[in-house]
């Protein structure tokens, strides 16, 4: 056996980050800046009132209340040249731009209005209620480094900026198949041997999730020359192919017959449980090398496989800049046992945060390889490491599932 850490170098030493490409901000929504954005204007561009009120003289307001006339009113989108002298106030909407003169704005909800006059009733200070010129981006700082994810809130500041095009990686597509004569995906009656594909189902969304196009290249039966064919073809057109089963030691599958034949392939057999059988190679096509992930055929061991190994590569491959899921350190509320066996066992747990601000977890229950209903209430990975287990209420490394 190996280490986790050597298939997990190994996998990741092999696969390259995709290429750059220029996209609108619609089309960006999503992917991973690979180049810095740096800010081309001030955002506010100009002086503005954070308040619908008054733009005042706050030396005029020192002392409230008082009464100050009002010159003229000033809506956002639009200005005024009239400059607010000593004794004046000038009606203002929120987003305006400050008139010449005024140095602080006042609620409107402090004033109250008097035919051509306004009683201010609280005093401010130089600046209240002012948006200042690049408060929020000054023009030439860098607003976000490469390996930002493009998210709605990031589009919007894009937009803000006027950076309508920005280099990104290009998103990954990925092909996702599975084999065998024993599949069963299309809703009918199951034969005596059949069984219905999951492992397929799961995965594709799981792809999904890294940032990375998954392709759905549906079962391949069991036929080497038909089996070839798809993975050649799926080598030429895709940056990455995933598939389940056939990577066990000794074991005779046409995954491994084919794979073995066709492409650069390393069978590994890791120091974790589930998922102990795990394959990564290289599949040439032209002038490119495309990385082929052969994940075990238990489903929950395929999970466990993609989530350590397949998953990482691919977000790397997207361009992000973490990898593996976020971890933290939870409490064990009802322990978690196991046996002495040489391995790291990821034990699926449910968890929570509790009123001490500690992320807790409980199992789910049954913990077989096969066992993909238990499996799908988690939300969480357990990690532990080979001895006895966690006692009640101890501390274990978590991986959560529904975080990057």
């Amino acid at each position: 056996m190996i280490s986790e850490l050597e298939a997990y170098s190994y996998v990741l030493d092999r696969c390259r980050v995709s290429d750059v490409v220029e996209a609108s901000i619609a089309d960006s929504v999503g992917h991973v800046l690979a180049t810095p954005v740096v800010a081309g204007e001030d955002v506010p561009p100009f002086a503005n009132s954070a308040v619908d009120g008054y733009a005042v003289r706050s030396e005029d307001v020192a002392v409230a209340p008082v009464r100050l006339r009002v010159v003229a009113e000033v809506a956002a989108g639009w200005s005024t040249d009239r400059a607010v002298g000593p004794g004046e106030a000038i009606r203002i909407m929120t987003g305006a731009p400050m008139p010449e003169g005024a140095d602080a704005s006042v609620m409107v909800e402090d004033t109250e209005r008097d035919g051509d006059d306004v009683v201010v009733n609280a005093s401010v200070r130089a600046g209240s209620s002012v948006r200042g010129v690049g408060e929020d981006v000054a023009l030439g700082t860098e607003v976000f480094p490469a390996g930002t994810v493009v998210r709605p809130a990031v589009a919007g500041v894009l937009a803000s900026l006027n950076a309508r095009q920005v280099h990104v990686y290009r998103t990954p597509r990925v092909a996702v198949l599975s084999t065998g004569d024993e599949l069963i995906s299309d809703g009918s009656p199951l034969r005596p041997g059949q069984i219905r594909e999951s492992n397929k189902t799961m995965l594709l969304p799981l792809v999904a999730e890294t940032g990375c196009e998954a392709i759905d290249l549906g079962v391949v039966r069991d036929d080497e020359a038909a089996l070839e064919s798809v993975l050649r073809d799926a080598a030429a057109s895709y940056d990455a192919i995933i598939t389940s089963g056939g990577v066990s030691m000794g074991e005779y599958d046409v995954v491994k017959a084919v794979l073995s034949r066709i492409a650069e392939m390393r069978w590994m057999q890791i120091a974790i449980k589930p998922a102990k059988p795990f394959a990564f190679g290289l599949l040439g096509a032209g002038d490119r090398n495309t990385p082929v992930f052969g994940l075990p055929g238990n489903p929950v061991s395929s999970l466990v496989s993609f989530e350590l190994f397949a998953r990482p590569a691919l977000r790397k491959m997207a361009g992000h800049a973490q990898f593996e899921r976020t971890k933290v350190l939870a409490v064990a509320d009802d322990g978690l046992r196991r046996r002495v066996d040489g391995k790291t066992h990821y034990m699926r747990v449910a968890g929570s945060f509790g009123d001490d601000g500690r992320y807790h977890v409980q199992s789910v229950g049954a913990q077989g390889s096969h066992q993909l209903a238990a499996t799908s209430l988690a939300d969480a990975i357990a990690i532990v490491p080979d001895g006895d287990g966690i006692p009640a209420g101890g501390s274990v490394t978590t991986m959560l599932l529904s975080v990057a």
